[in-house]
C-alpha cells in the first residue's frame, strides 16, 4: 500500500513517517512533502493509494487540496491529520476515509490503516475486471507477470514463435502484412513454404498463449488473410508505463528528485536487450537515450546542489547499466575528487581505460585524460 504524507511542519511529518514505516506492516511511504501544491503534482505521477493530509497549511488548506484530489480520475483515499477537531464535518463531506488528531497515536493509526485495507480490498473486488491482470515485461528480456506473482519466462515451442510474438507485440495494434513477416523470419523460403511456416507459427503462438492463460492477448487476421495484428486487453506493458511516467517529469528539483530516482530504477535493462533482435535496435536505442538523459539531468542537479552521495548513486547506476558510457566515469571522478577520495578517482579512470581498450579498442577521451593528469599534478 503506497502512501504520501503532506504537512507543512517537519516534526509531525517525520513522526508520522516513522510510525507508518516502523510499526505498521504493508505501508510504503513513497513521498513526504511540506509544500501542498508540490504534493498535489506528485500524486498525479506517483498514484498513491492514500494521502495523509494536514489541514492547516499556509497558502492553501488541506481541505482545498482534498477537493482537488477528489477531482482526479482515480483519486486516492484521504486521511486528514490535524491538531484541530473543528474541521471534522467538512472533512467527511469530502468523503475522507478518516480524521486523526495530532499527536498521532499508534493504536489510532492502526485502526485507520485497517479501514484503509478493507476499503482498498473492496474497491479491488468491484473493479477486478477493469484492472490489468498481467504485465508484459520487455526491459532486458521478455517476461510475464501475473497479478500478485513473480515475473516468469514462458517457454515457446520454437525460437521463431518467440520472435514472431515479440515482433507483433512490438508493432501491437497494427496490421502487419504476411509478406513482411515471411521476409523477416523465413527469408530463405519461397512464398508457398513461407506461408505454411507463418500459419504454423501463428498457431503455435496462439496455443502457447492459451496454455498460459493469456486470453487478454489476441492475434487476428486481416481482410483476405493478408496479415496479422496483435492486440492487448487488460494487459500492461512495462515499457509503455515507464515512458508515460518519464514524459510527465518536470526538470529535477528538491521536490521531485525522489520521483526521478524511482523512474530510473524502473528501467531494468535495455528494451529486449537479451534478445538482440536487429529490428528492435531503433526502439532500444531511443529508450536507452531517454533513460540516460533523465539520469544525466538528475546527476547534474545533484552535482550542482553538492549532494555528493546522491550524485554518486545515480552515476553508479548509469555505469552498471551502460558500462561503456564514459560520462558516468568522469562524473564519478569529479565527485570523488571533491570528497578527497584519491583512490576512488584513480580506480574510476583505470576502470574506464580498461573497458574502452578491451571493448572498443580505443583510448580514453582526451578531455577526460587531460582532467585526470591535471588532477594528479594538483
Amino acid at each position: 500500500m503506497k502512501a504520501i504524507l503532506v504537512d507543512d511542519e517537519q516534526l509531525p511529518l517525520l513522526h508520522l513517517q516513522k510510525v507508518l514505516e516502523r510499526d505498521i506492516a504493508g505501508i510504503e511511504v513513497i513521498g513526504t512533502y511540506s509544500d501542498p501544491l508540490m504534493a498535489l503534482e506528485m500524486v498525479k505521477n506517483l498514484k498513491p493509494n492514500v494521502v495523509f493530509l494536514d489541514i492547516n497549511m499556509p497558502g492553501i488548506s488541506g481541505l482545498e487540496i482534498g477537493e482537488q484530489l477528489q477531482a482526479f480520475d482515480s483519486p486516492p483515499e484521504i486521511v486528514f491529520v490535524t491538531g484541530y477537531d473543528k474541521y471534522a464535518v467538512e472533512a467527511f463531506e469530502l468523503c475522507a476515509l478518516d480524521y486523526i488528531m495530532k499527536p498521532v497515536q499508534l493504536n489510532r493509526l492502526q485502526k485507520t490503516v485497517e479501514r484503509l485495507r478493507k476499503r482498498l480490498k473492496s474497491d479491488q473486488e468491484v473493479n477486478v475486471e477493469a484492472k490489468p491482470l498481467i504485465t508484459i515485461k520487455c526491459f532486458n528480456h521478455l517476461q510475464f507477470q501475473y497479478q500478485d506473482q513473480e515475473p516468469r519466462v514462458i517457454k515457446w515451442r520454437t525460437a521463431k514463435a518467440r520472435e514472431l510474438f515479440i515482433y507483433l507485440l512490438h508493432h501491437r495494434n497494427r496490421m502487419i502484412d504476411k509478406d513482411t513477416l515471411i521476409e523477416l523470419l523465413w527469408p530463405e523460403c519461397d512464398l508457398s513454404k513461407g506461408v505454411t511456416q507463418l500459419y504454423t507459427t501463428i498457431y503455435l503462438i496462439r496455443q502457447t498463449l492459451k496454455q498460459h492463460g493469456l486470453e487478454g492477448i489476441t492475434i487476428t487476421k486481416g481482410n483476405l488473410e493478408n496479415g496479422y495484428k496483435l492486440s492487448v486487453d487488460s494487459v500492461q506493458i512495462d515499457v509503455e508505463e515507464w515512458e508515460n511516467h518519464a514524459s510527465q517529469l518536470s526538470p529535477p528539483s528538491l521536490h521531485n528528485a525522489q520521483v526521478y530516482e524511482r523512474i530510473l530504477e524502473m528501467y531494468h535493462g535495455d528494451y529486449l536487450g537479451e534478445h538482440e533482435y536487429l529490428w528492435a535496435e531503433y526502439e532500444r536505442e531511443r529508450l536507452r537515450r531517454l533513460w540516460l538523459q533523465l539520469a544525466k539531468n538528475l546527476s547534474n542537479f545533484y552535482f550542482e546542489q553538492e549532494m555528493i552521495h546522491a550524485a554518486v548513486k545515480v552515476n553508479l547506476l548509469m555505469q552498471s547499466l551502460h558500462p561503456l558510457m564514459d560520462d558516468s566515469y568522469f562524473q564519478l571522478m569529479r565527485l570523488y575528487a571533491m570528497t578527497g577520495n584519491h583512490t576512488a578517482v584513480e580506480e574510476q579512470y583505470d576502470l574506464l581505460a580498461s573497458r574502452w581498450e578491451q571493448e572498443l579498442d580505443s583510448p580514453v577521451h582526451p578531455d577526460i585524460t587531460a582532467w585526470y593528469v591535471a588532477w594528479k599534478r594538483s
